[in-house]
């Protein structure tokens, strides 16, 4: 079997890209081969797992100027000529498309080469390139059910995690104080710093035995930490942790954005959190998961126009303060986790490219183009 895995970008595609080539090299003894842009993290993280990158050159066409949209435009033709050579080359049984700039043209290459193509959809609203082949793909790997609407032959796998974030407590016991982890991705975010900043001095007031952890990214670091010193709030400041299933662990509330990776993790580790969506992100994707998991009971979503210092202590403090509230939010957001997303997914590649896989959701009609 041979399997190439088209797209990146950002972490949000490459890592679980990365976890479902593992699966699929371990189980069905796959060659891979990943298509991306010379511009995307997949470049550092796809040669240092191990496994070989071809480029094509390609942009953006969504949110983006004119100037940029007419240049991928031009870039498109060659983009998915390259691609049909890459795939004819390495004489690909499947094509998995992650989102991101390279997997347009590597799932429309494969769509005219008559090759089985499989659809990875993180969010509720699908990012720009799975919207464009939506109708064509084979099949696709969602995490909400109503992403499902978008393609035909949706299965809701999830989005493969590290297997640490599943091995959480769902419950912390003993004494500790209530802890806040607040983060706003790997490169912090300063709407969610600003706003704590504020808030210090109230917070402490109405949850007075509170003990914050901060990931603040570099940008911030030395601001947020200054500010925690002043106030001498019981608290750790990080621009990065290495660690997060730990620092989950700890945590009885999270305060942190709503990208498809975060959502995912928070309901493996089944915790609590306060979403701030960021509200530039492509077709508002953040928005939308963040409600999905609110709708389910798991979350509370603050936009980042109503992030002042009142509605953020409040929130929190109304929660940290309500430990069966905490609770029914954890073990919501645990009901909406998919631990063998990482299998299902290569399951569902290896059924589409013709592999016996002995799964019984290819007996549900989903069957190679």
């Amino acid at each position: 079997m041979r399997a190439i895995l088209a797209g990146g970008g950002t972490g949000g595609h490459v890592i679980p890209a990365l976890a479902i080539a593992q699966e699929l090299q371990k189980h069905y003894g796959a060659e891979i081969l990943f298509i991306g842009t010379a511009r995307g993290i997949e470049n550092r993280l796809v040669p240092a797992a191990g496994f070989p990158l071809r480029l094509v050159q390609v942009g953006a066409l969504n949110r983006v100027s004119l100037a940029t949209r007419l240049k991928t435009f031009f870039d498109l033709p060659r983009a998915i000529w390259d691609a049909r050579r890459i795939l004819s080359e390495f004489r690909a049984d499947i094509v998995i498309g992650v989102g991101g700039y390279a997997s347009g043209p590597a799932m429309l290459a494969a769509i005219l080469r008559g090759i089985p193509t499989l659809a990875f959809e993180p969010n509720v609203v699908p990012g720009f390139a799975n919207r464009i082949i939506a109708h064509k793909v084979s099949a696709a790997a969602v995490h909400f059910a109503q992403t499902g609407e978008y393609f035909r032959n949706a299965e809701v796998t999830g989005v493969p995690v590290r297997p640490a974030f599943f091995e959480i407590p769902g419950r912390r016991t003993g004494n500790q104080k209530p802890t806040l982890l607040v983060f706003g991705g790997s490169q912090g975010a300063r709407a969610i710093n600003q706003a704590m900043i504020q808030s210090l001095p109230e917070l402490l007031k109405q949850v007075p035995e509170i003990c914050i952890i901060h990931q603040t990214g570099e940008r911030d670091y030395k601001e947020v930490q200054a500010a925690y010193q002043r106030t001498r709030a019981p608290a750790e400041v990080h621009a990065f942790i290495n660690d997060m299933p730990a620092f989950f662990a700890r945590a009885d509330l999270l305060l942190c954005r709503s990208g498809a990776s975060t959502v995912a993790e928070i309901t493996a580790a089944g915790k609590p959190a306060i979403f701030v969506p960021f509200p530039r992100a492509a077709d508002d994707h953040q928005r939308v998961n963040a409600q999905a998991l609110e709708q389910a009971g798991a979350a509370v979503v603050l936009e980042e126009t109503k992030l002042d210092h009142v509605w953020l202590v409040d929130t929190i403090s109304a929660l940290l303060n309500d430990l069966g509230r905490l609770q029914r939010m954890s073990e919501a957001a645990r009901g909406l986790s998919h631990p063998n997303a990482a299998r299902d997914i290569a399951a569902l590649a290896a059924g589409l490219a013709g592999i016996e896989t002995g799964d019984a959701s290819y007996n549900a009609g989903i069957t190679p183009r």
